[in-house]
């Protein structure tokens, strides 16, 4: 059922989904073989296997090296595309960072050059595997801070850079302005004018907040930020305040459980606070954040909601259709995702 089930992923990350034959191809393409641990599908698989969060940076930092031109970035969305369509989604929000694309690791890659290769990518995934893609430009929130580990001044430039690129980004699909990185000693109350600007000119508010620091981040994201929709956003949980003001205000949680377990955040699935923050009547959402790098698939995560929490079929189908009610997708196209996947649900006499 769940595999078929038609499905939207609000948080993911472009470079944790491509896989490893693409990798390959760009390495080569690009003389990088020698970033690699080997030449073969069977080595990339076995080097993206989860250590600890130092090997997942690395990684993390190897795939953003691989997407130095619009050719790369145009293959590599086909390749997520195609993965996309296995597991049945018809709709994604896909997070990238162009500051360290653009800014910092490949000086000769332009943001217009940046923008046509994630274009001409979507375009090809939409003809030829039906998924509709969108963009979420976030800012990798550390670099705005002087020695940032030791509670550094705020710098401008990476969130200002960003917020640029996101605004010439809104023809090519980029929905919203993000937030990623670190969140100790980078609090979002340091971008707020940021945010407002990026809201003021028709983009949406995406942080993430509420995973490596707890209920005061999300706090910040959701007031400070104005924020339409939470990355993680889990450790509301440690604040009944705060959870009745997200039950409030509907404001969507885009949760990845595996990834919090990778991440040390729980220590089993079974500590995993999603069942008892939909309990509190939170709009939660289900996703994956970087699939390739932690050994997961969408289908995965939510065959886990019945395994190891005990949900019903209903219970799981009333989550997925929560990810399409709470995604950007413009109007018209949102009312047809849910008119396809109601039909579906009917289809399959799922109350």
């Amino acid at each position: 059922m769940v595999e078929d089930m038609p499905k939207a992923e609000l948080h993911v990350h472009l470079d944790g989904m491509l896989p490893p034959h693409t990798v390959l191809q760009l390495a080569e393409r690009n003389g990088l073989l020698d970033l690699l641990p080997g030449d073969t599908e069977e080595t990339i698989n076995r080097w993206f296997v989860f250590r600890d969060f130092f090997h997942f940076v690395e990684v993390v930092r190897v795939m953003k090296r691989l997407l130095s031109t619009a050719d790369n970035i145009a293959l590599a969305v086909y390749a997520i595309g195609q993965d996309l369509k296995a597991e049945n989604v018809r709709y994604a929000e896909v997070t990238i960072t162009p500051y360290s694309l653009v800014d910092i690791l490949h000086p000769d890659l332009t943001i217009e050059e940046l923008l046509q290769g994630l274009e001409t990518g979507r375009r090809r995934v939409r003809e030829e595997f039906g998924v509709e893609l969108r963009w979420v430009f976030d800012i990798p929130r550390n670099r705005a801070f002087a020695d940032y580990r030791n509670g550094g001044d705020y710098v401008p430039g990476a969130a200002e850079n960003t917020l640029q690129y996101a605004l010439l980004g809104r023809d090519y699909g980029v929905i919203g302005l993000g937030l990623g990185g670190n969140e100790v000693n980078a609090p979002p109350e340091a971008f707020a004018h940021v945010f407002a600007q990026a809201k003021s000119e028709g983009l949406r508010s995406l942080p993430h907040a509420g995973e490596s620091e707890g209920a005061a981040s999300v706090h910040g994201a959701m007031n400070a930020l104005q924020a339409d929709r939470i990355g993680h956003g889990v450790r509301a949980i440690e604040d009944q305040r705060l959870l009745d003001q997200l039950v409030e205000r509907q404001i969507p949680l885009e949760v990845s459980m595996t990834c919090n377990v990778y991440l040390n955040f729980y220590p089993r699935i079974e500590d995993h606070p999603l069942p008892r923050l939909d309990e509190a009547g939170v709009l939660v959402t289900v996703n994956t954040d970087d699939p390739r790098l932690i050994g997961t698939t969408l289908s995965r995560e939510y065959r886990l909601l019945k395994d190891v929490f005990g949900y019903s079929t209903s219970d799981i189908v009333r989550l997925a259709r929560n990810a399409f009610t709470a995604s950007y997708a413009e109007p018209d196209l949102k009312a047809a995702l849910l008119v396809e996947f109601d039909a579906w649900k009917v289809a399959h006499s799922i109350p």
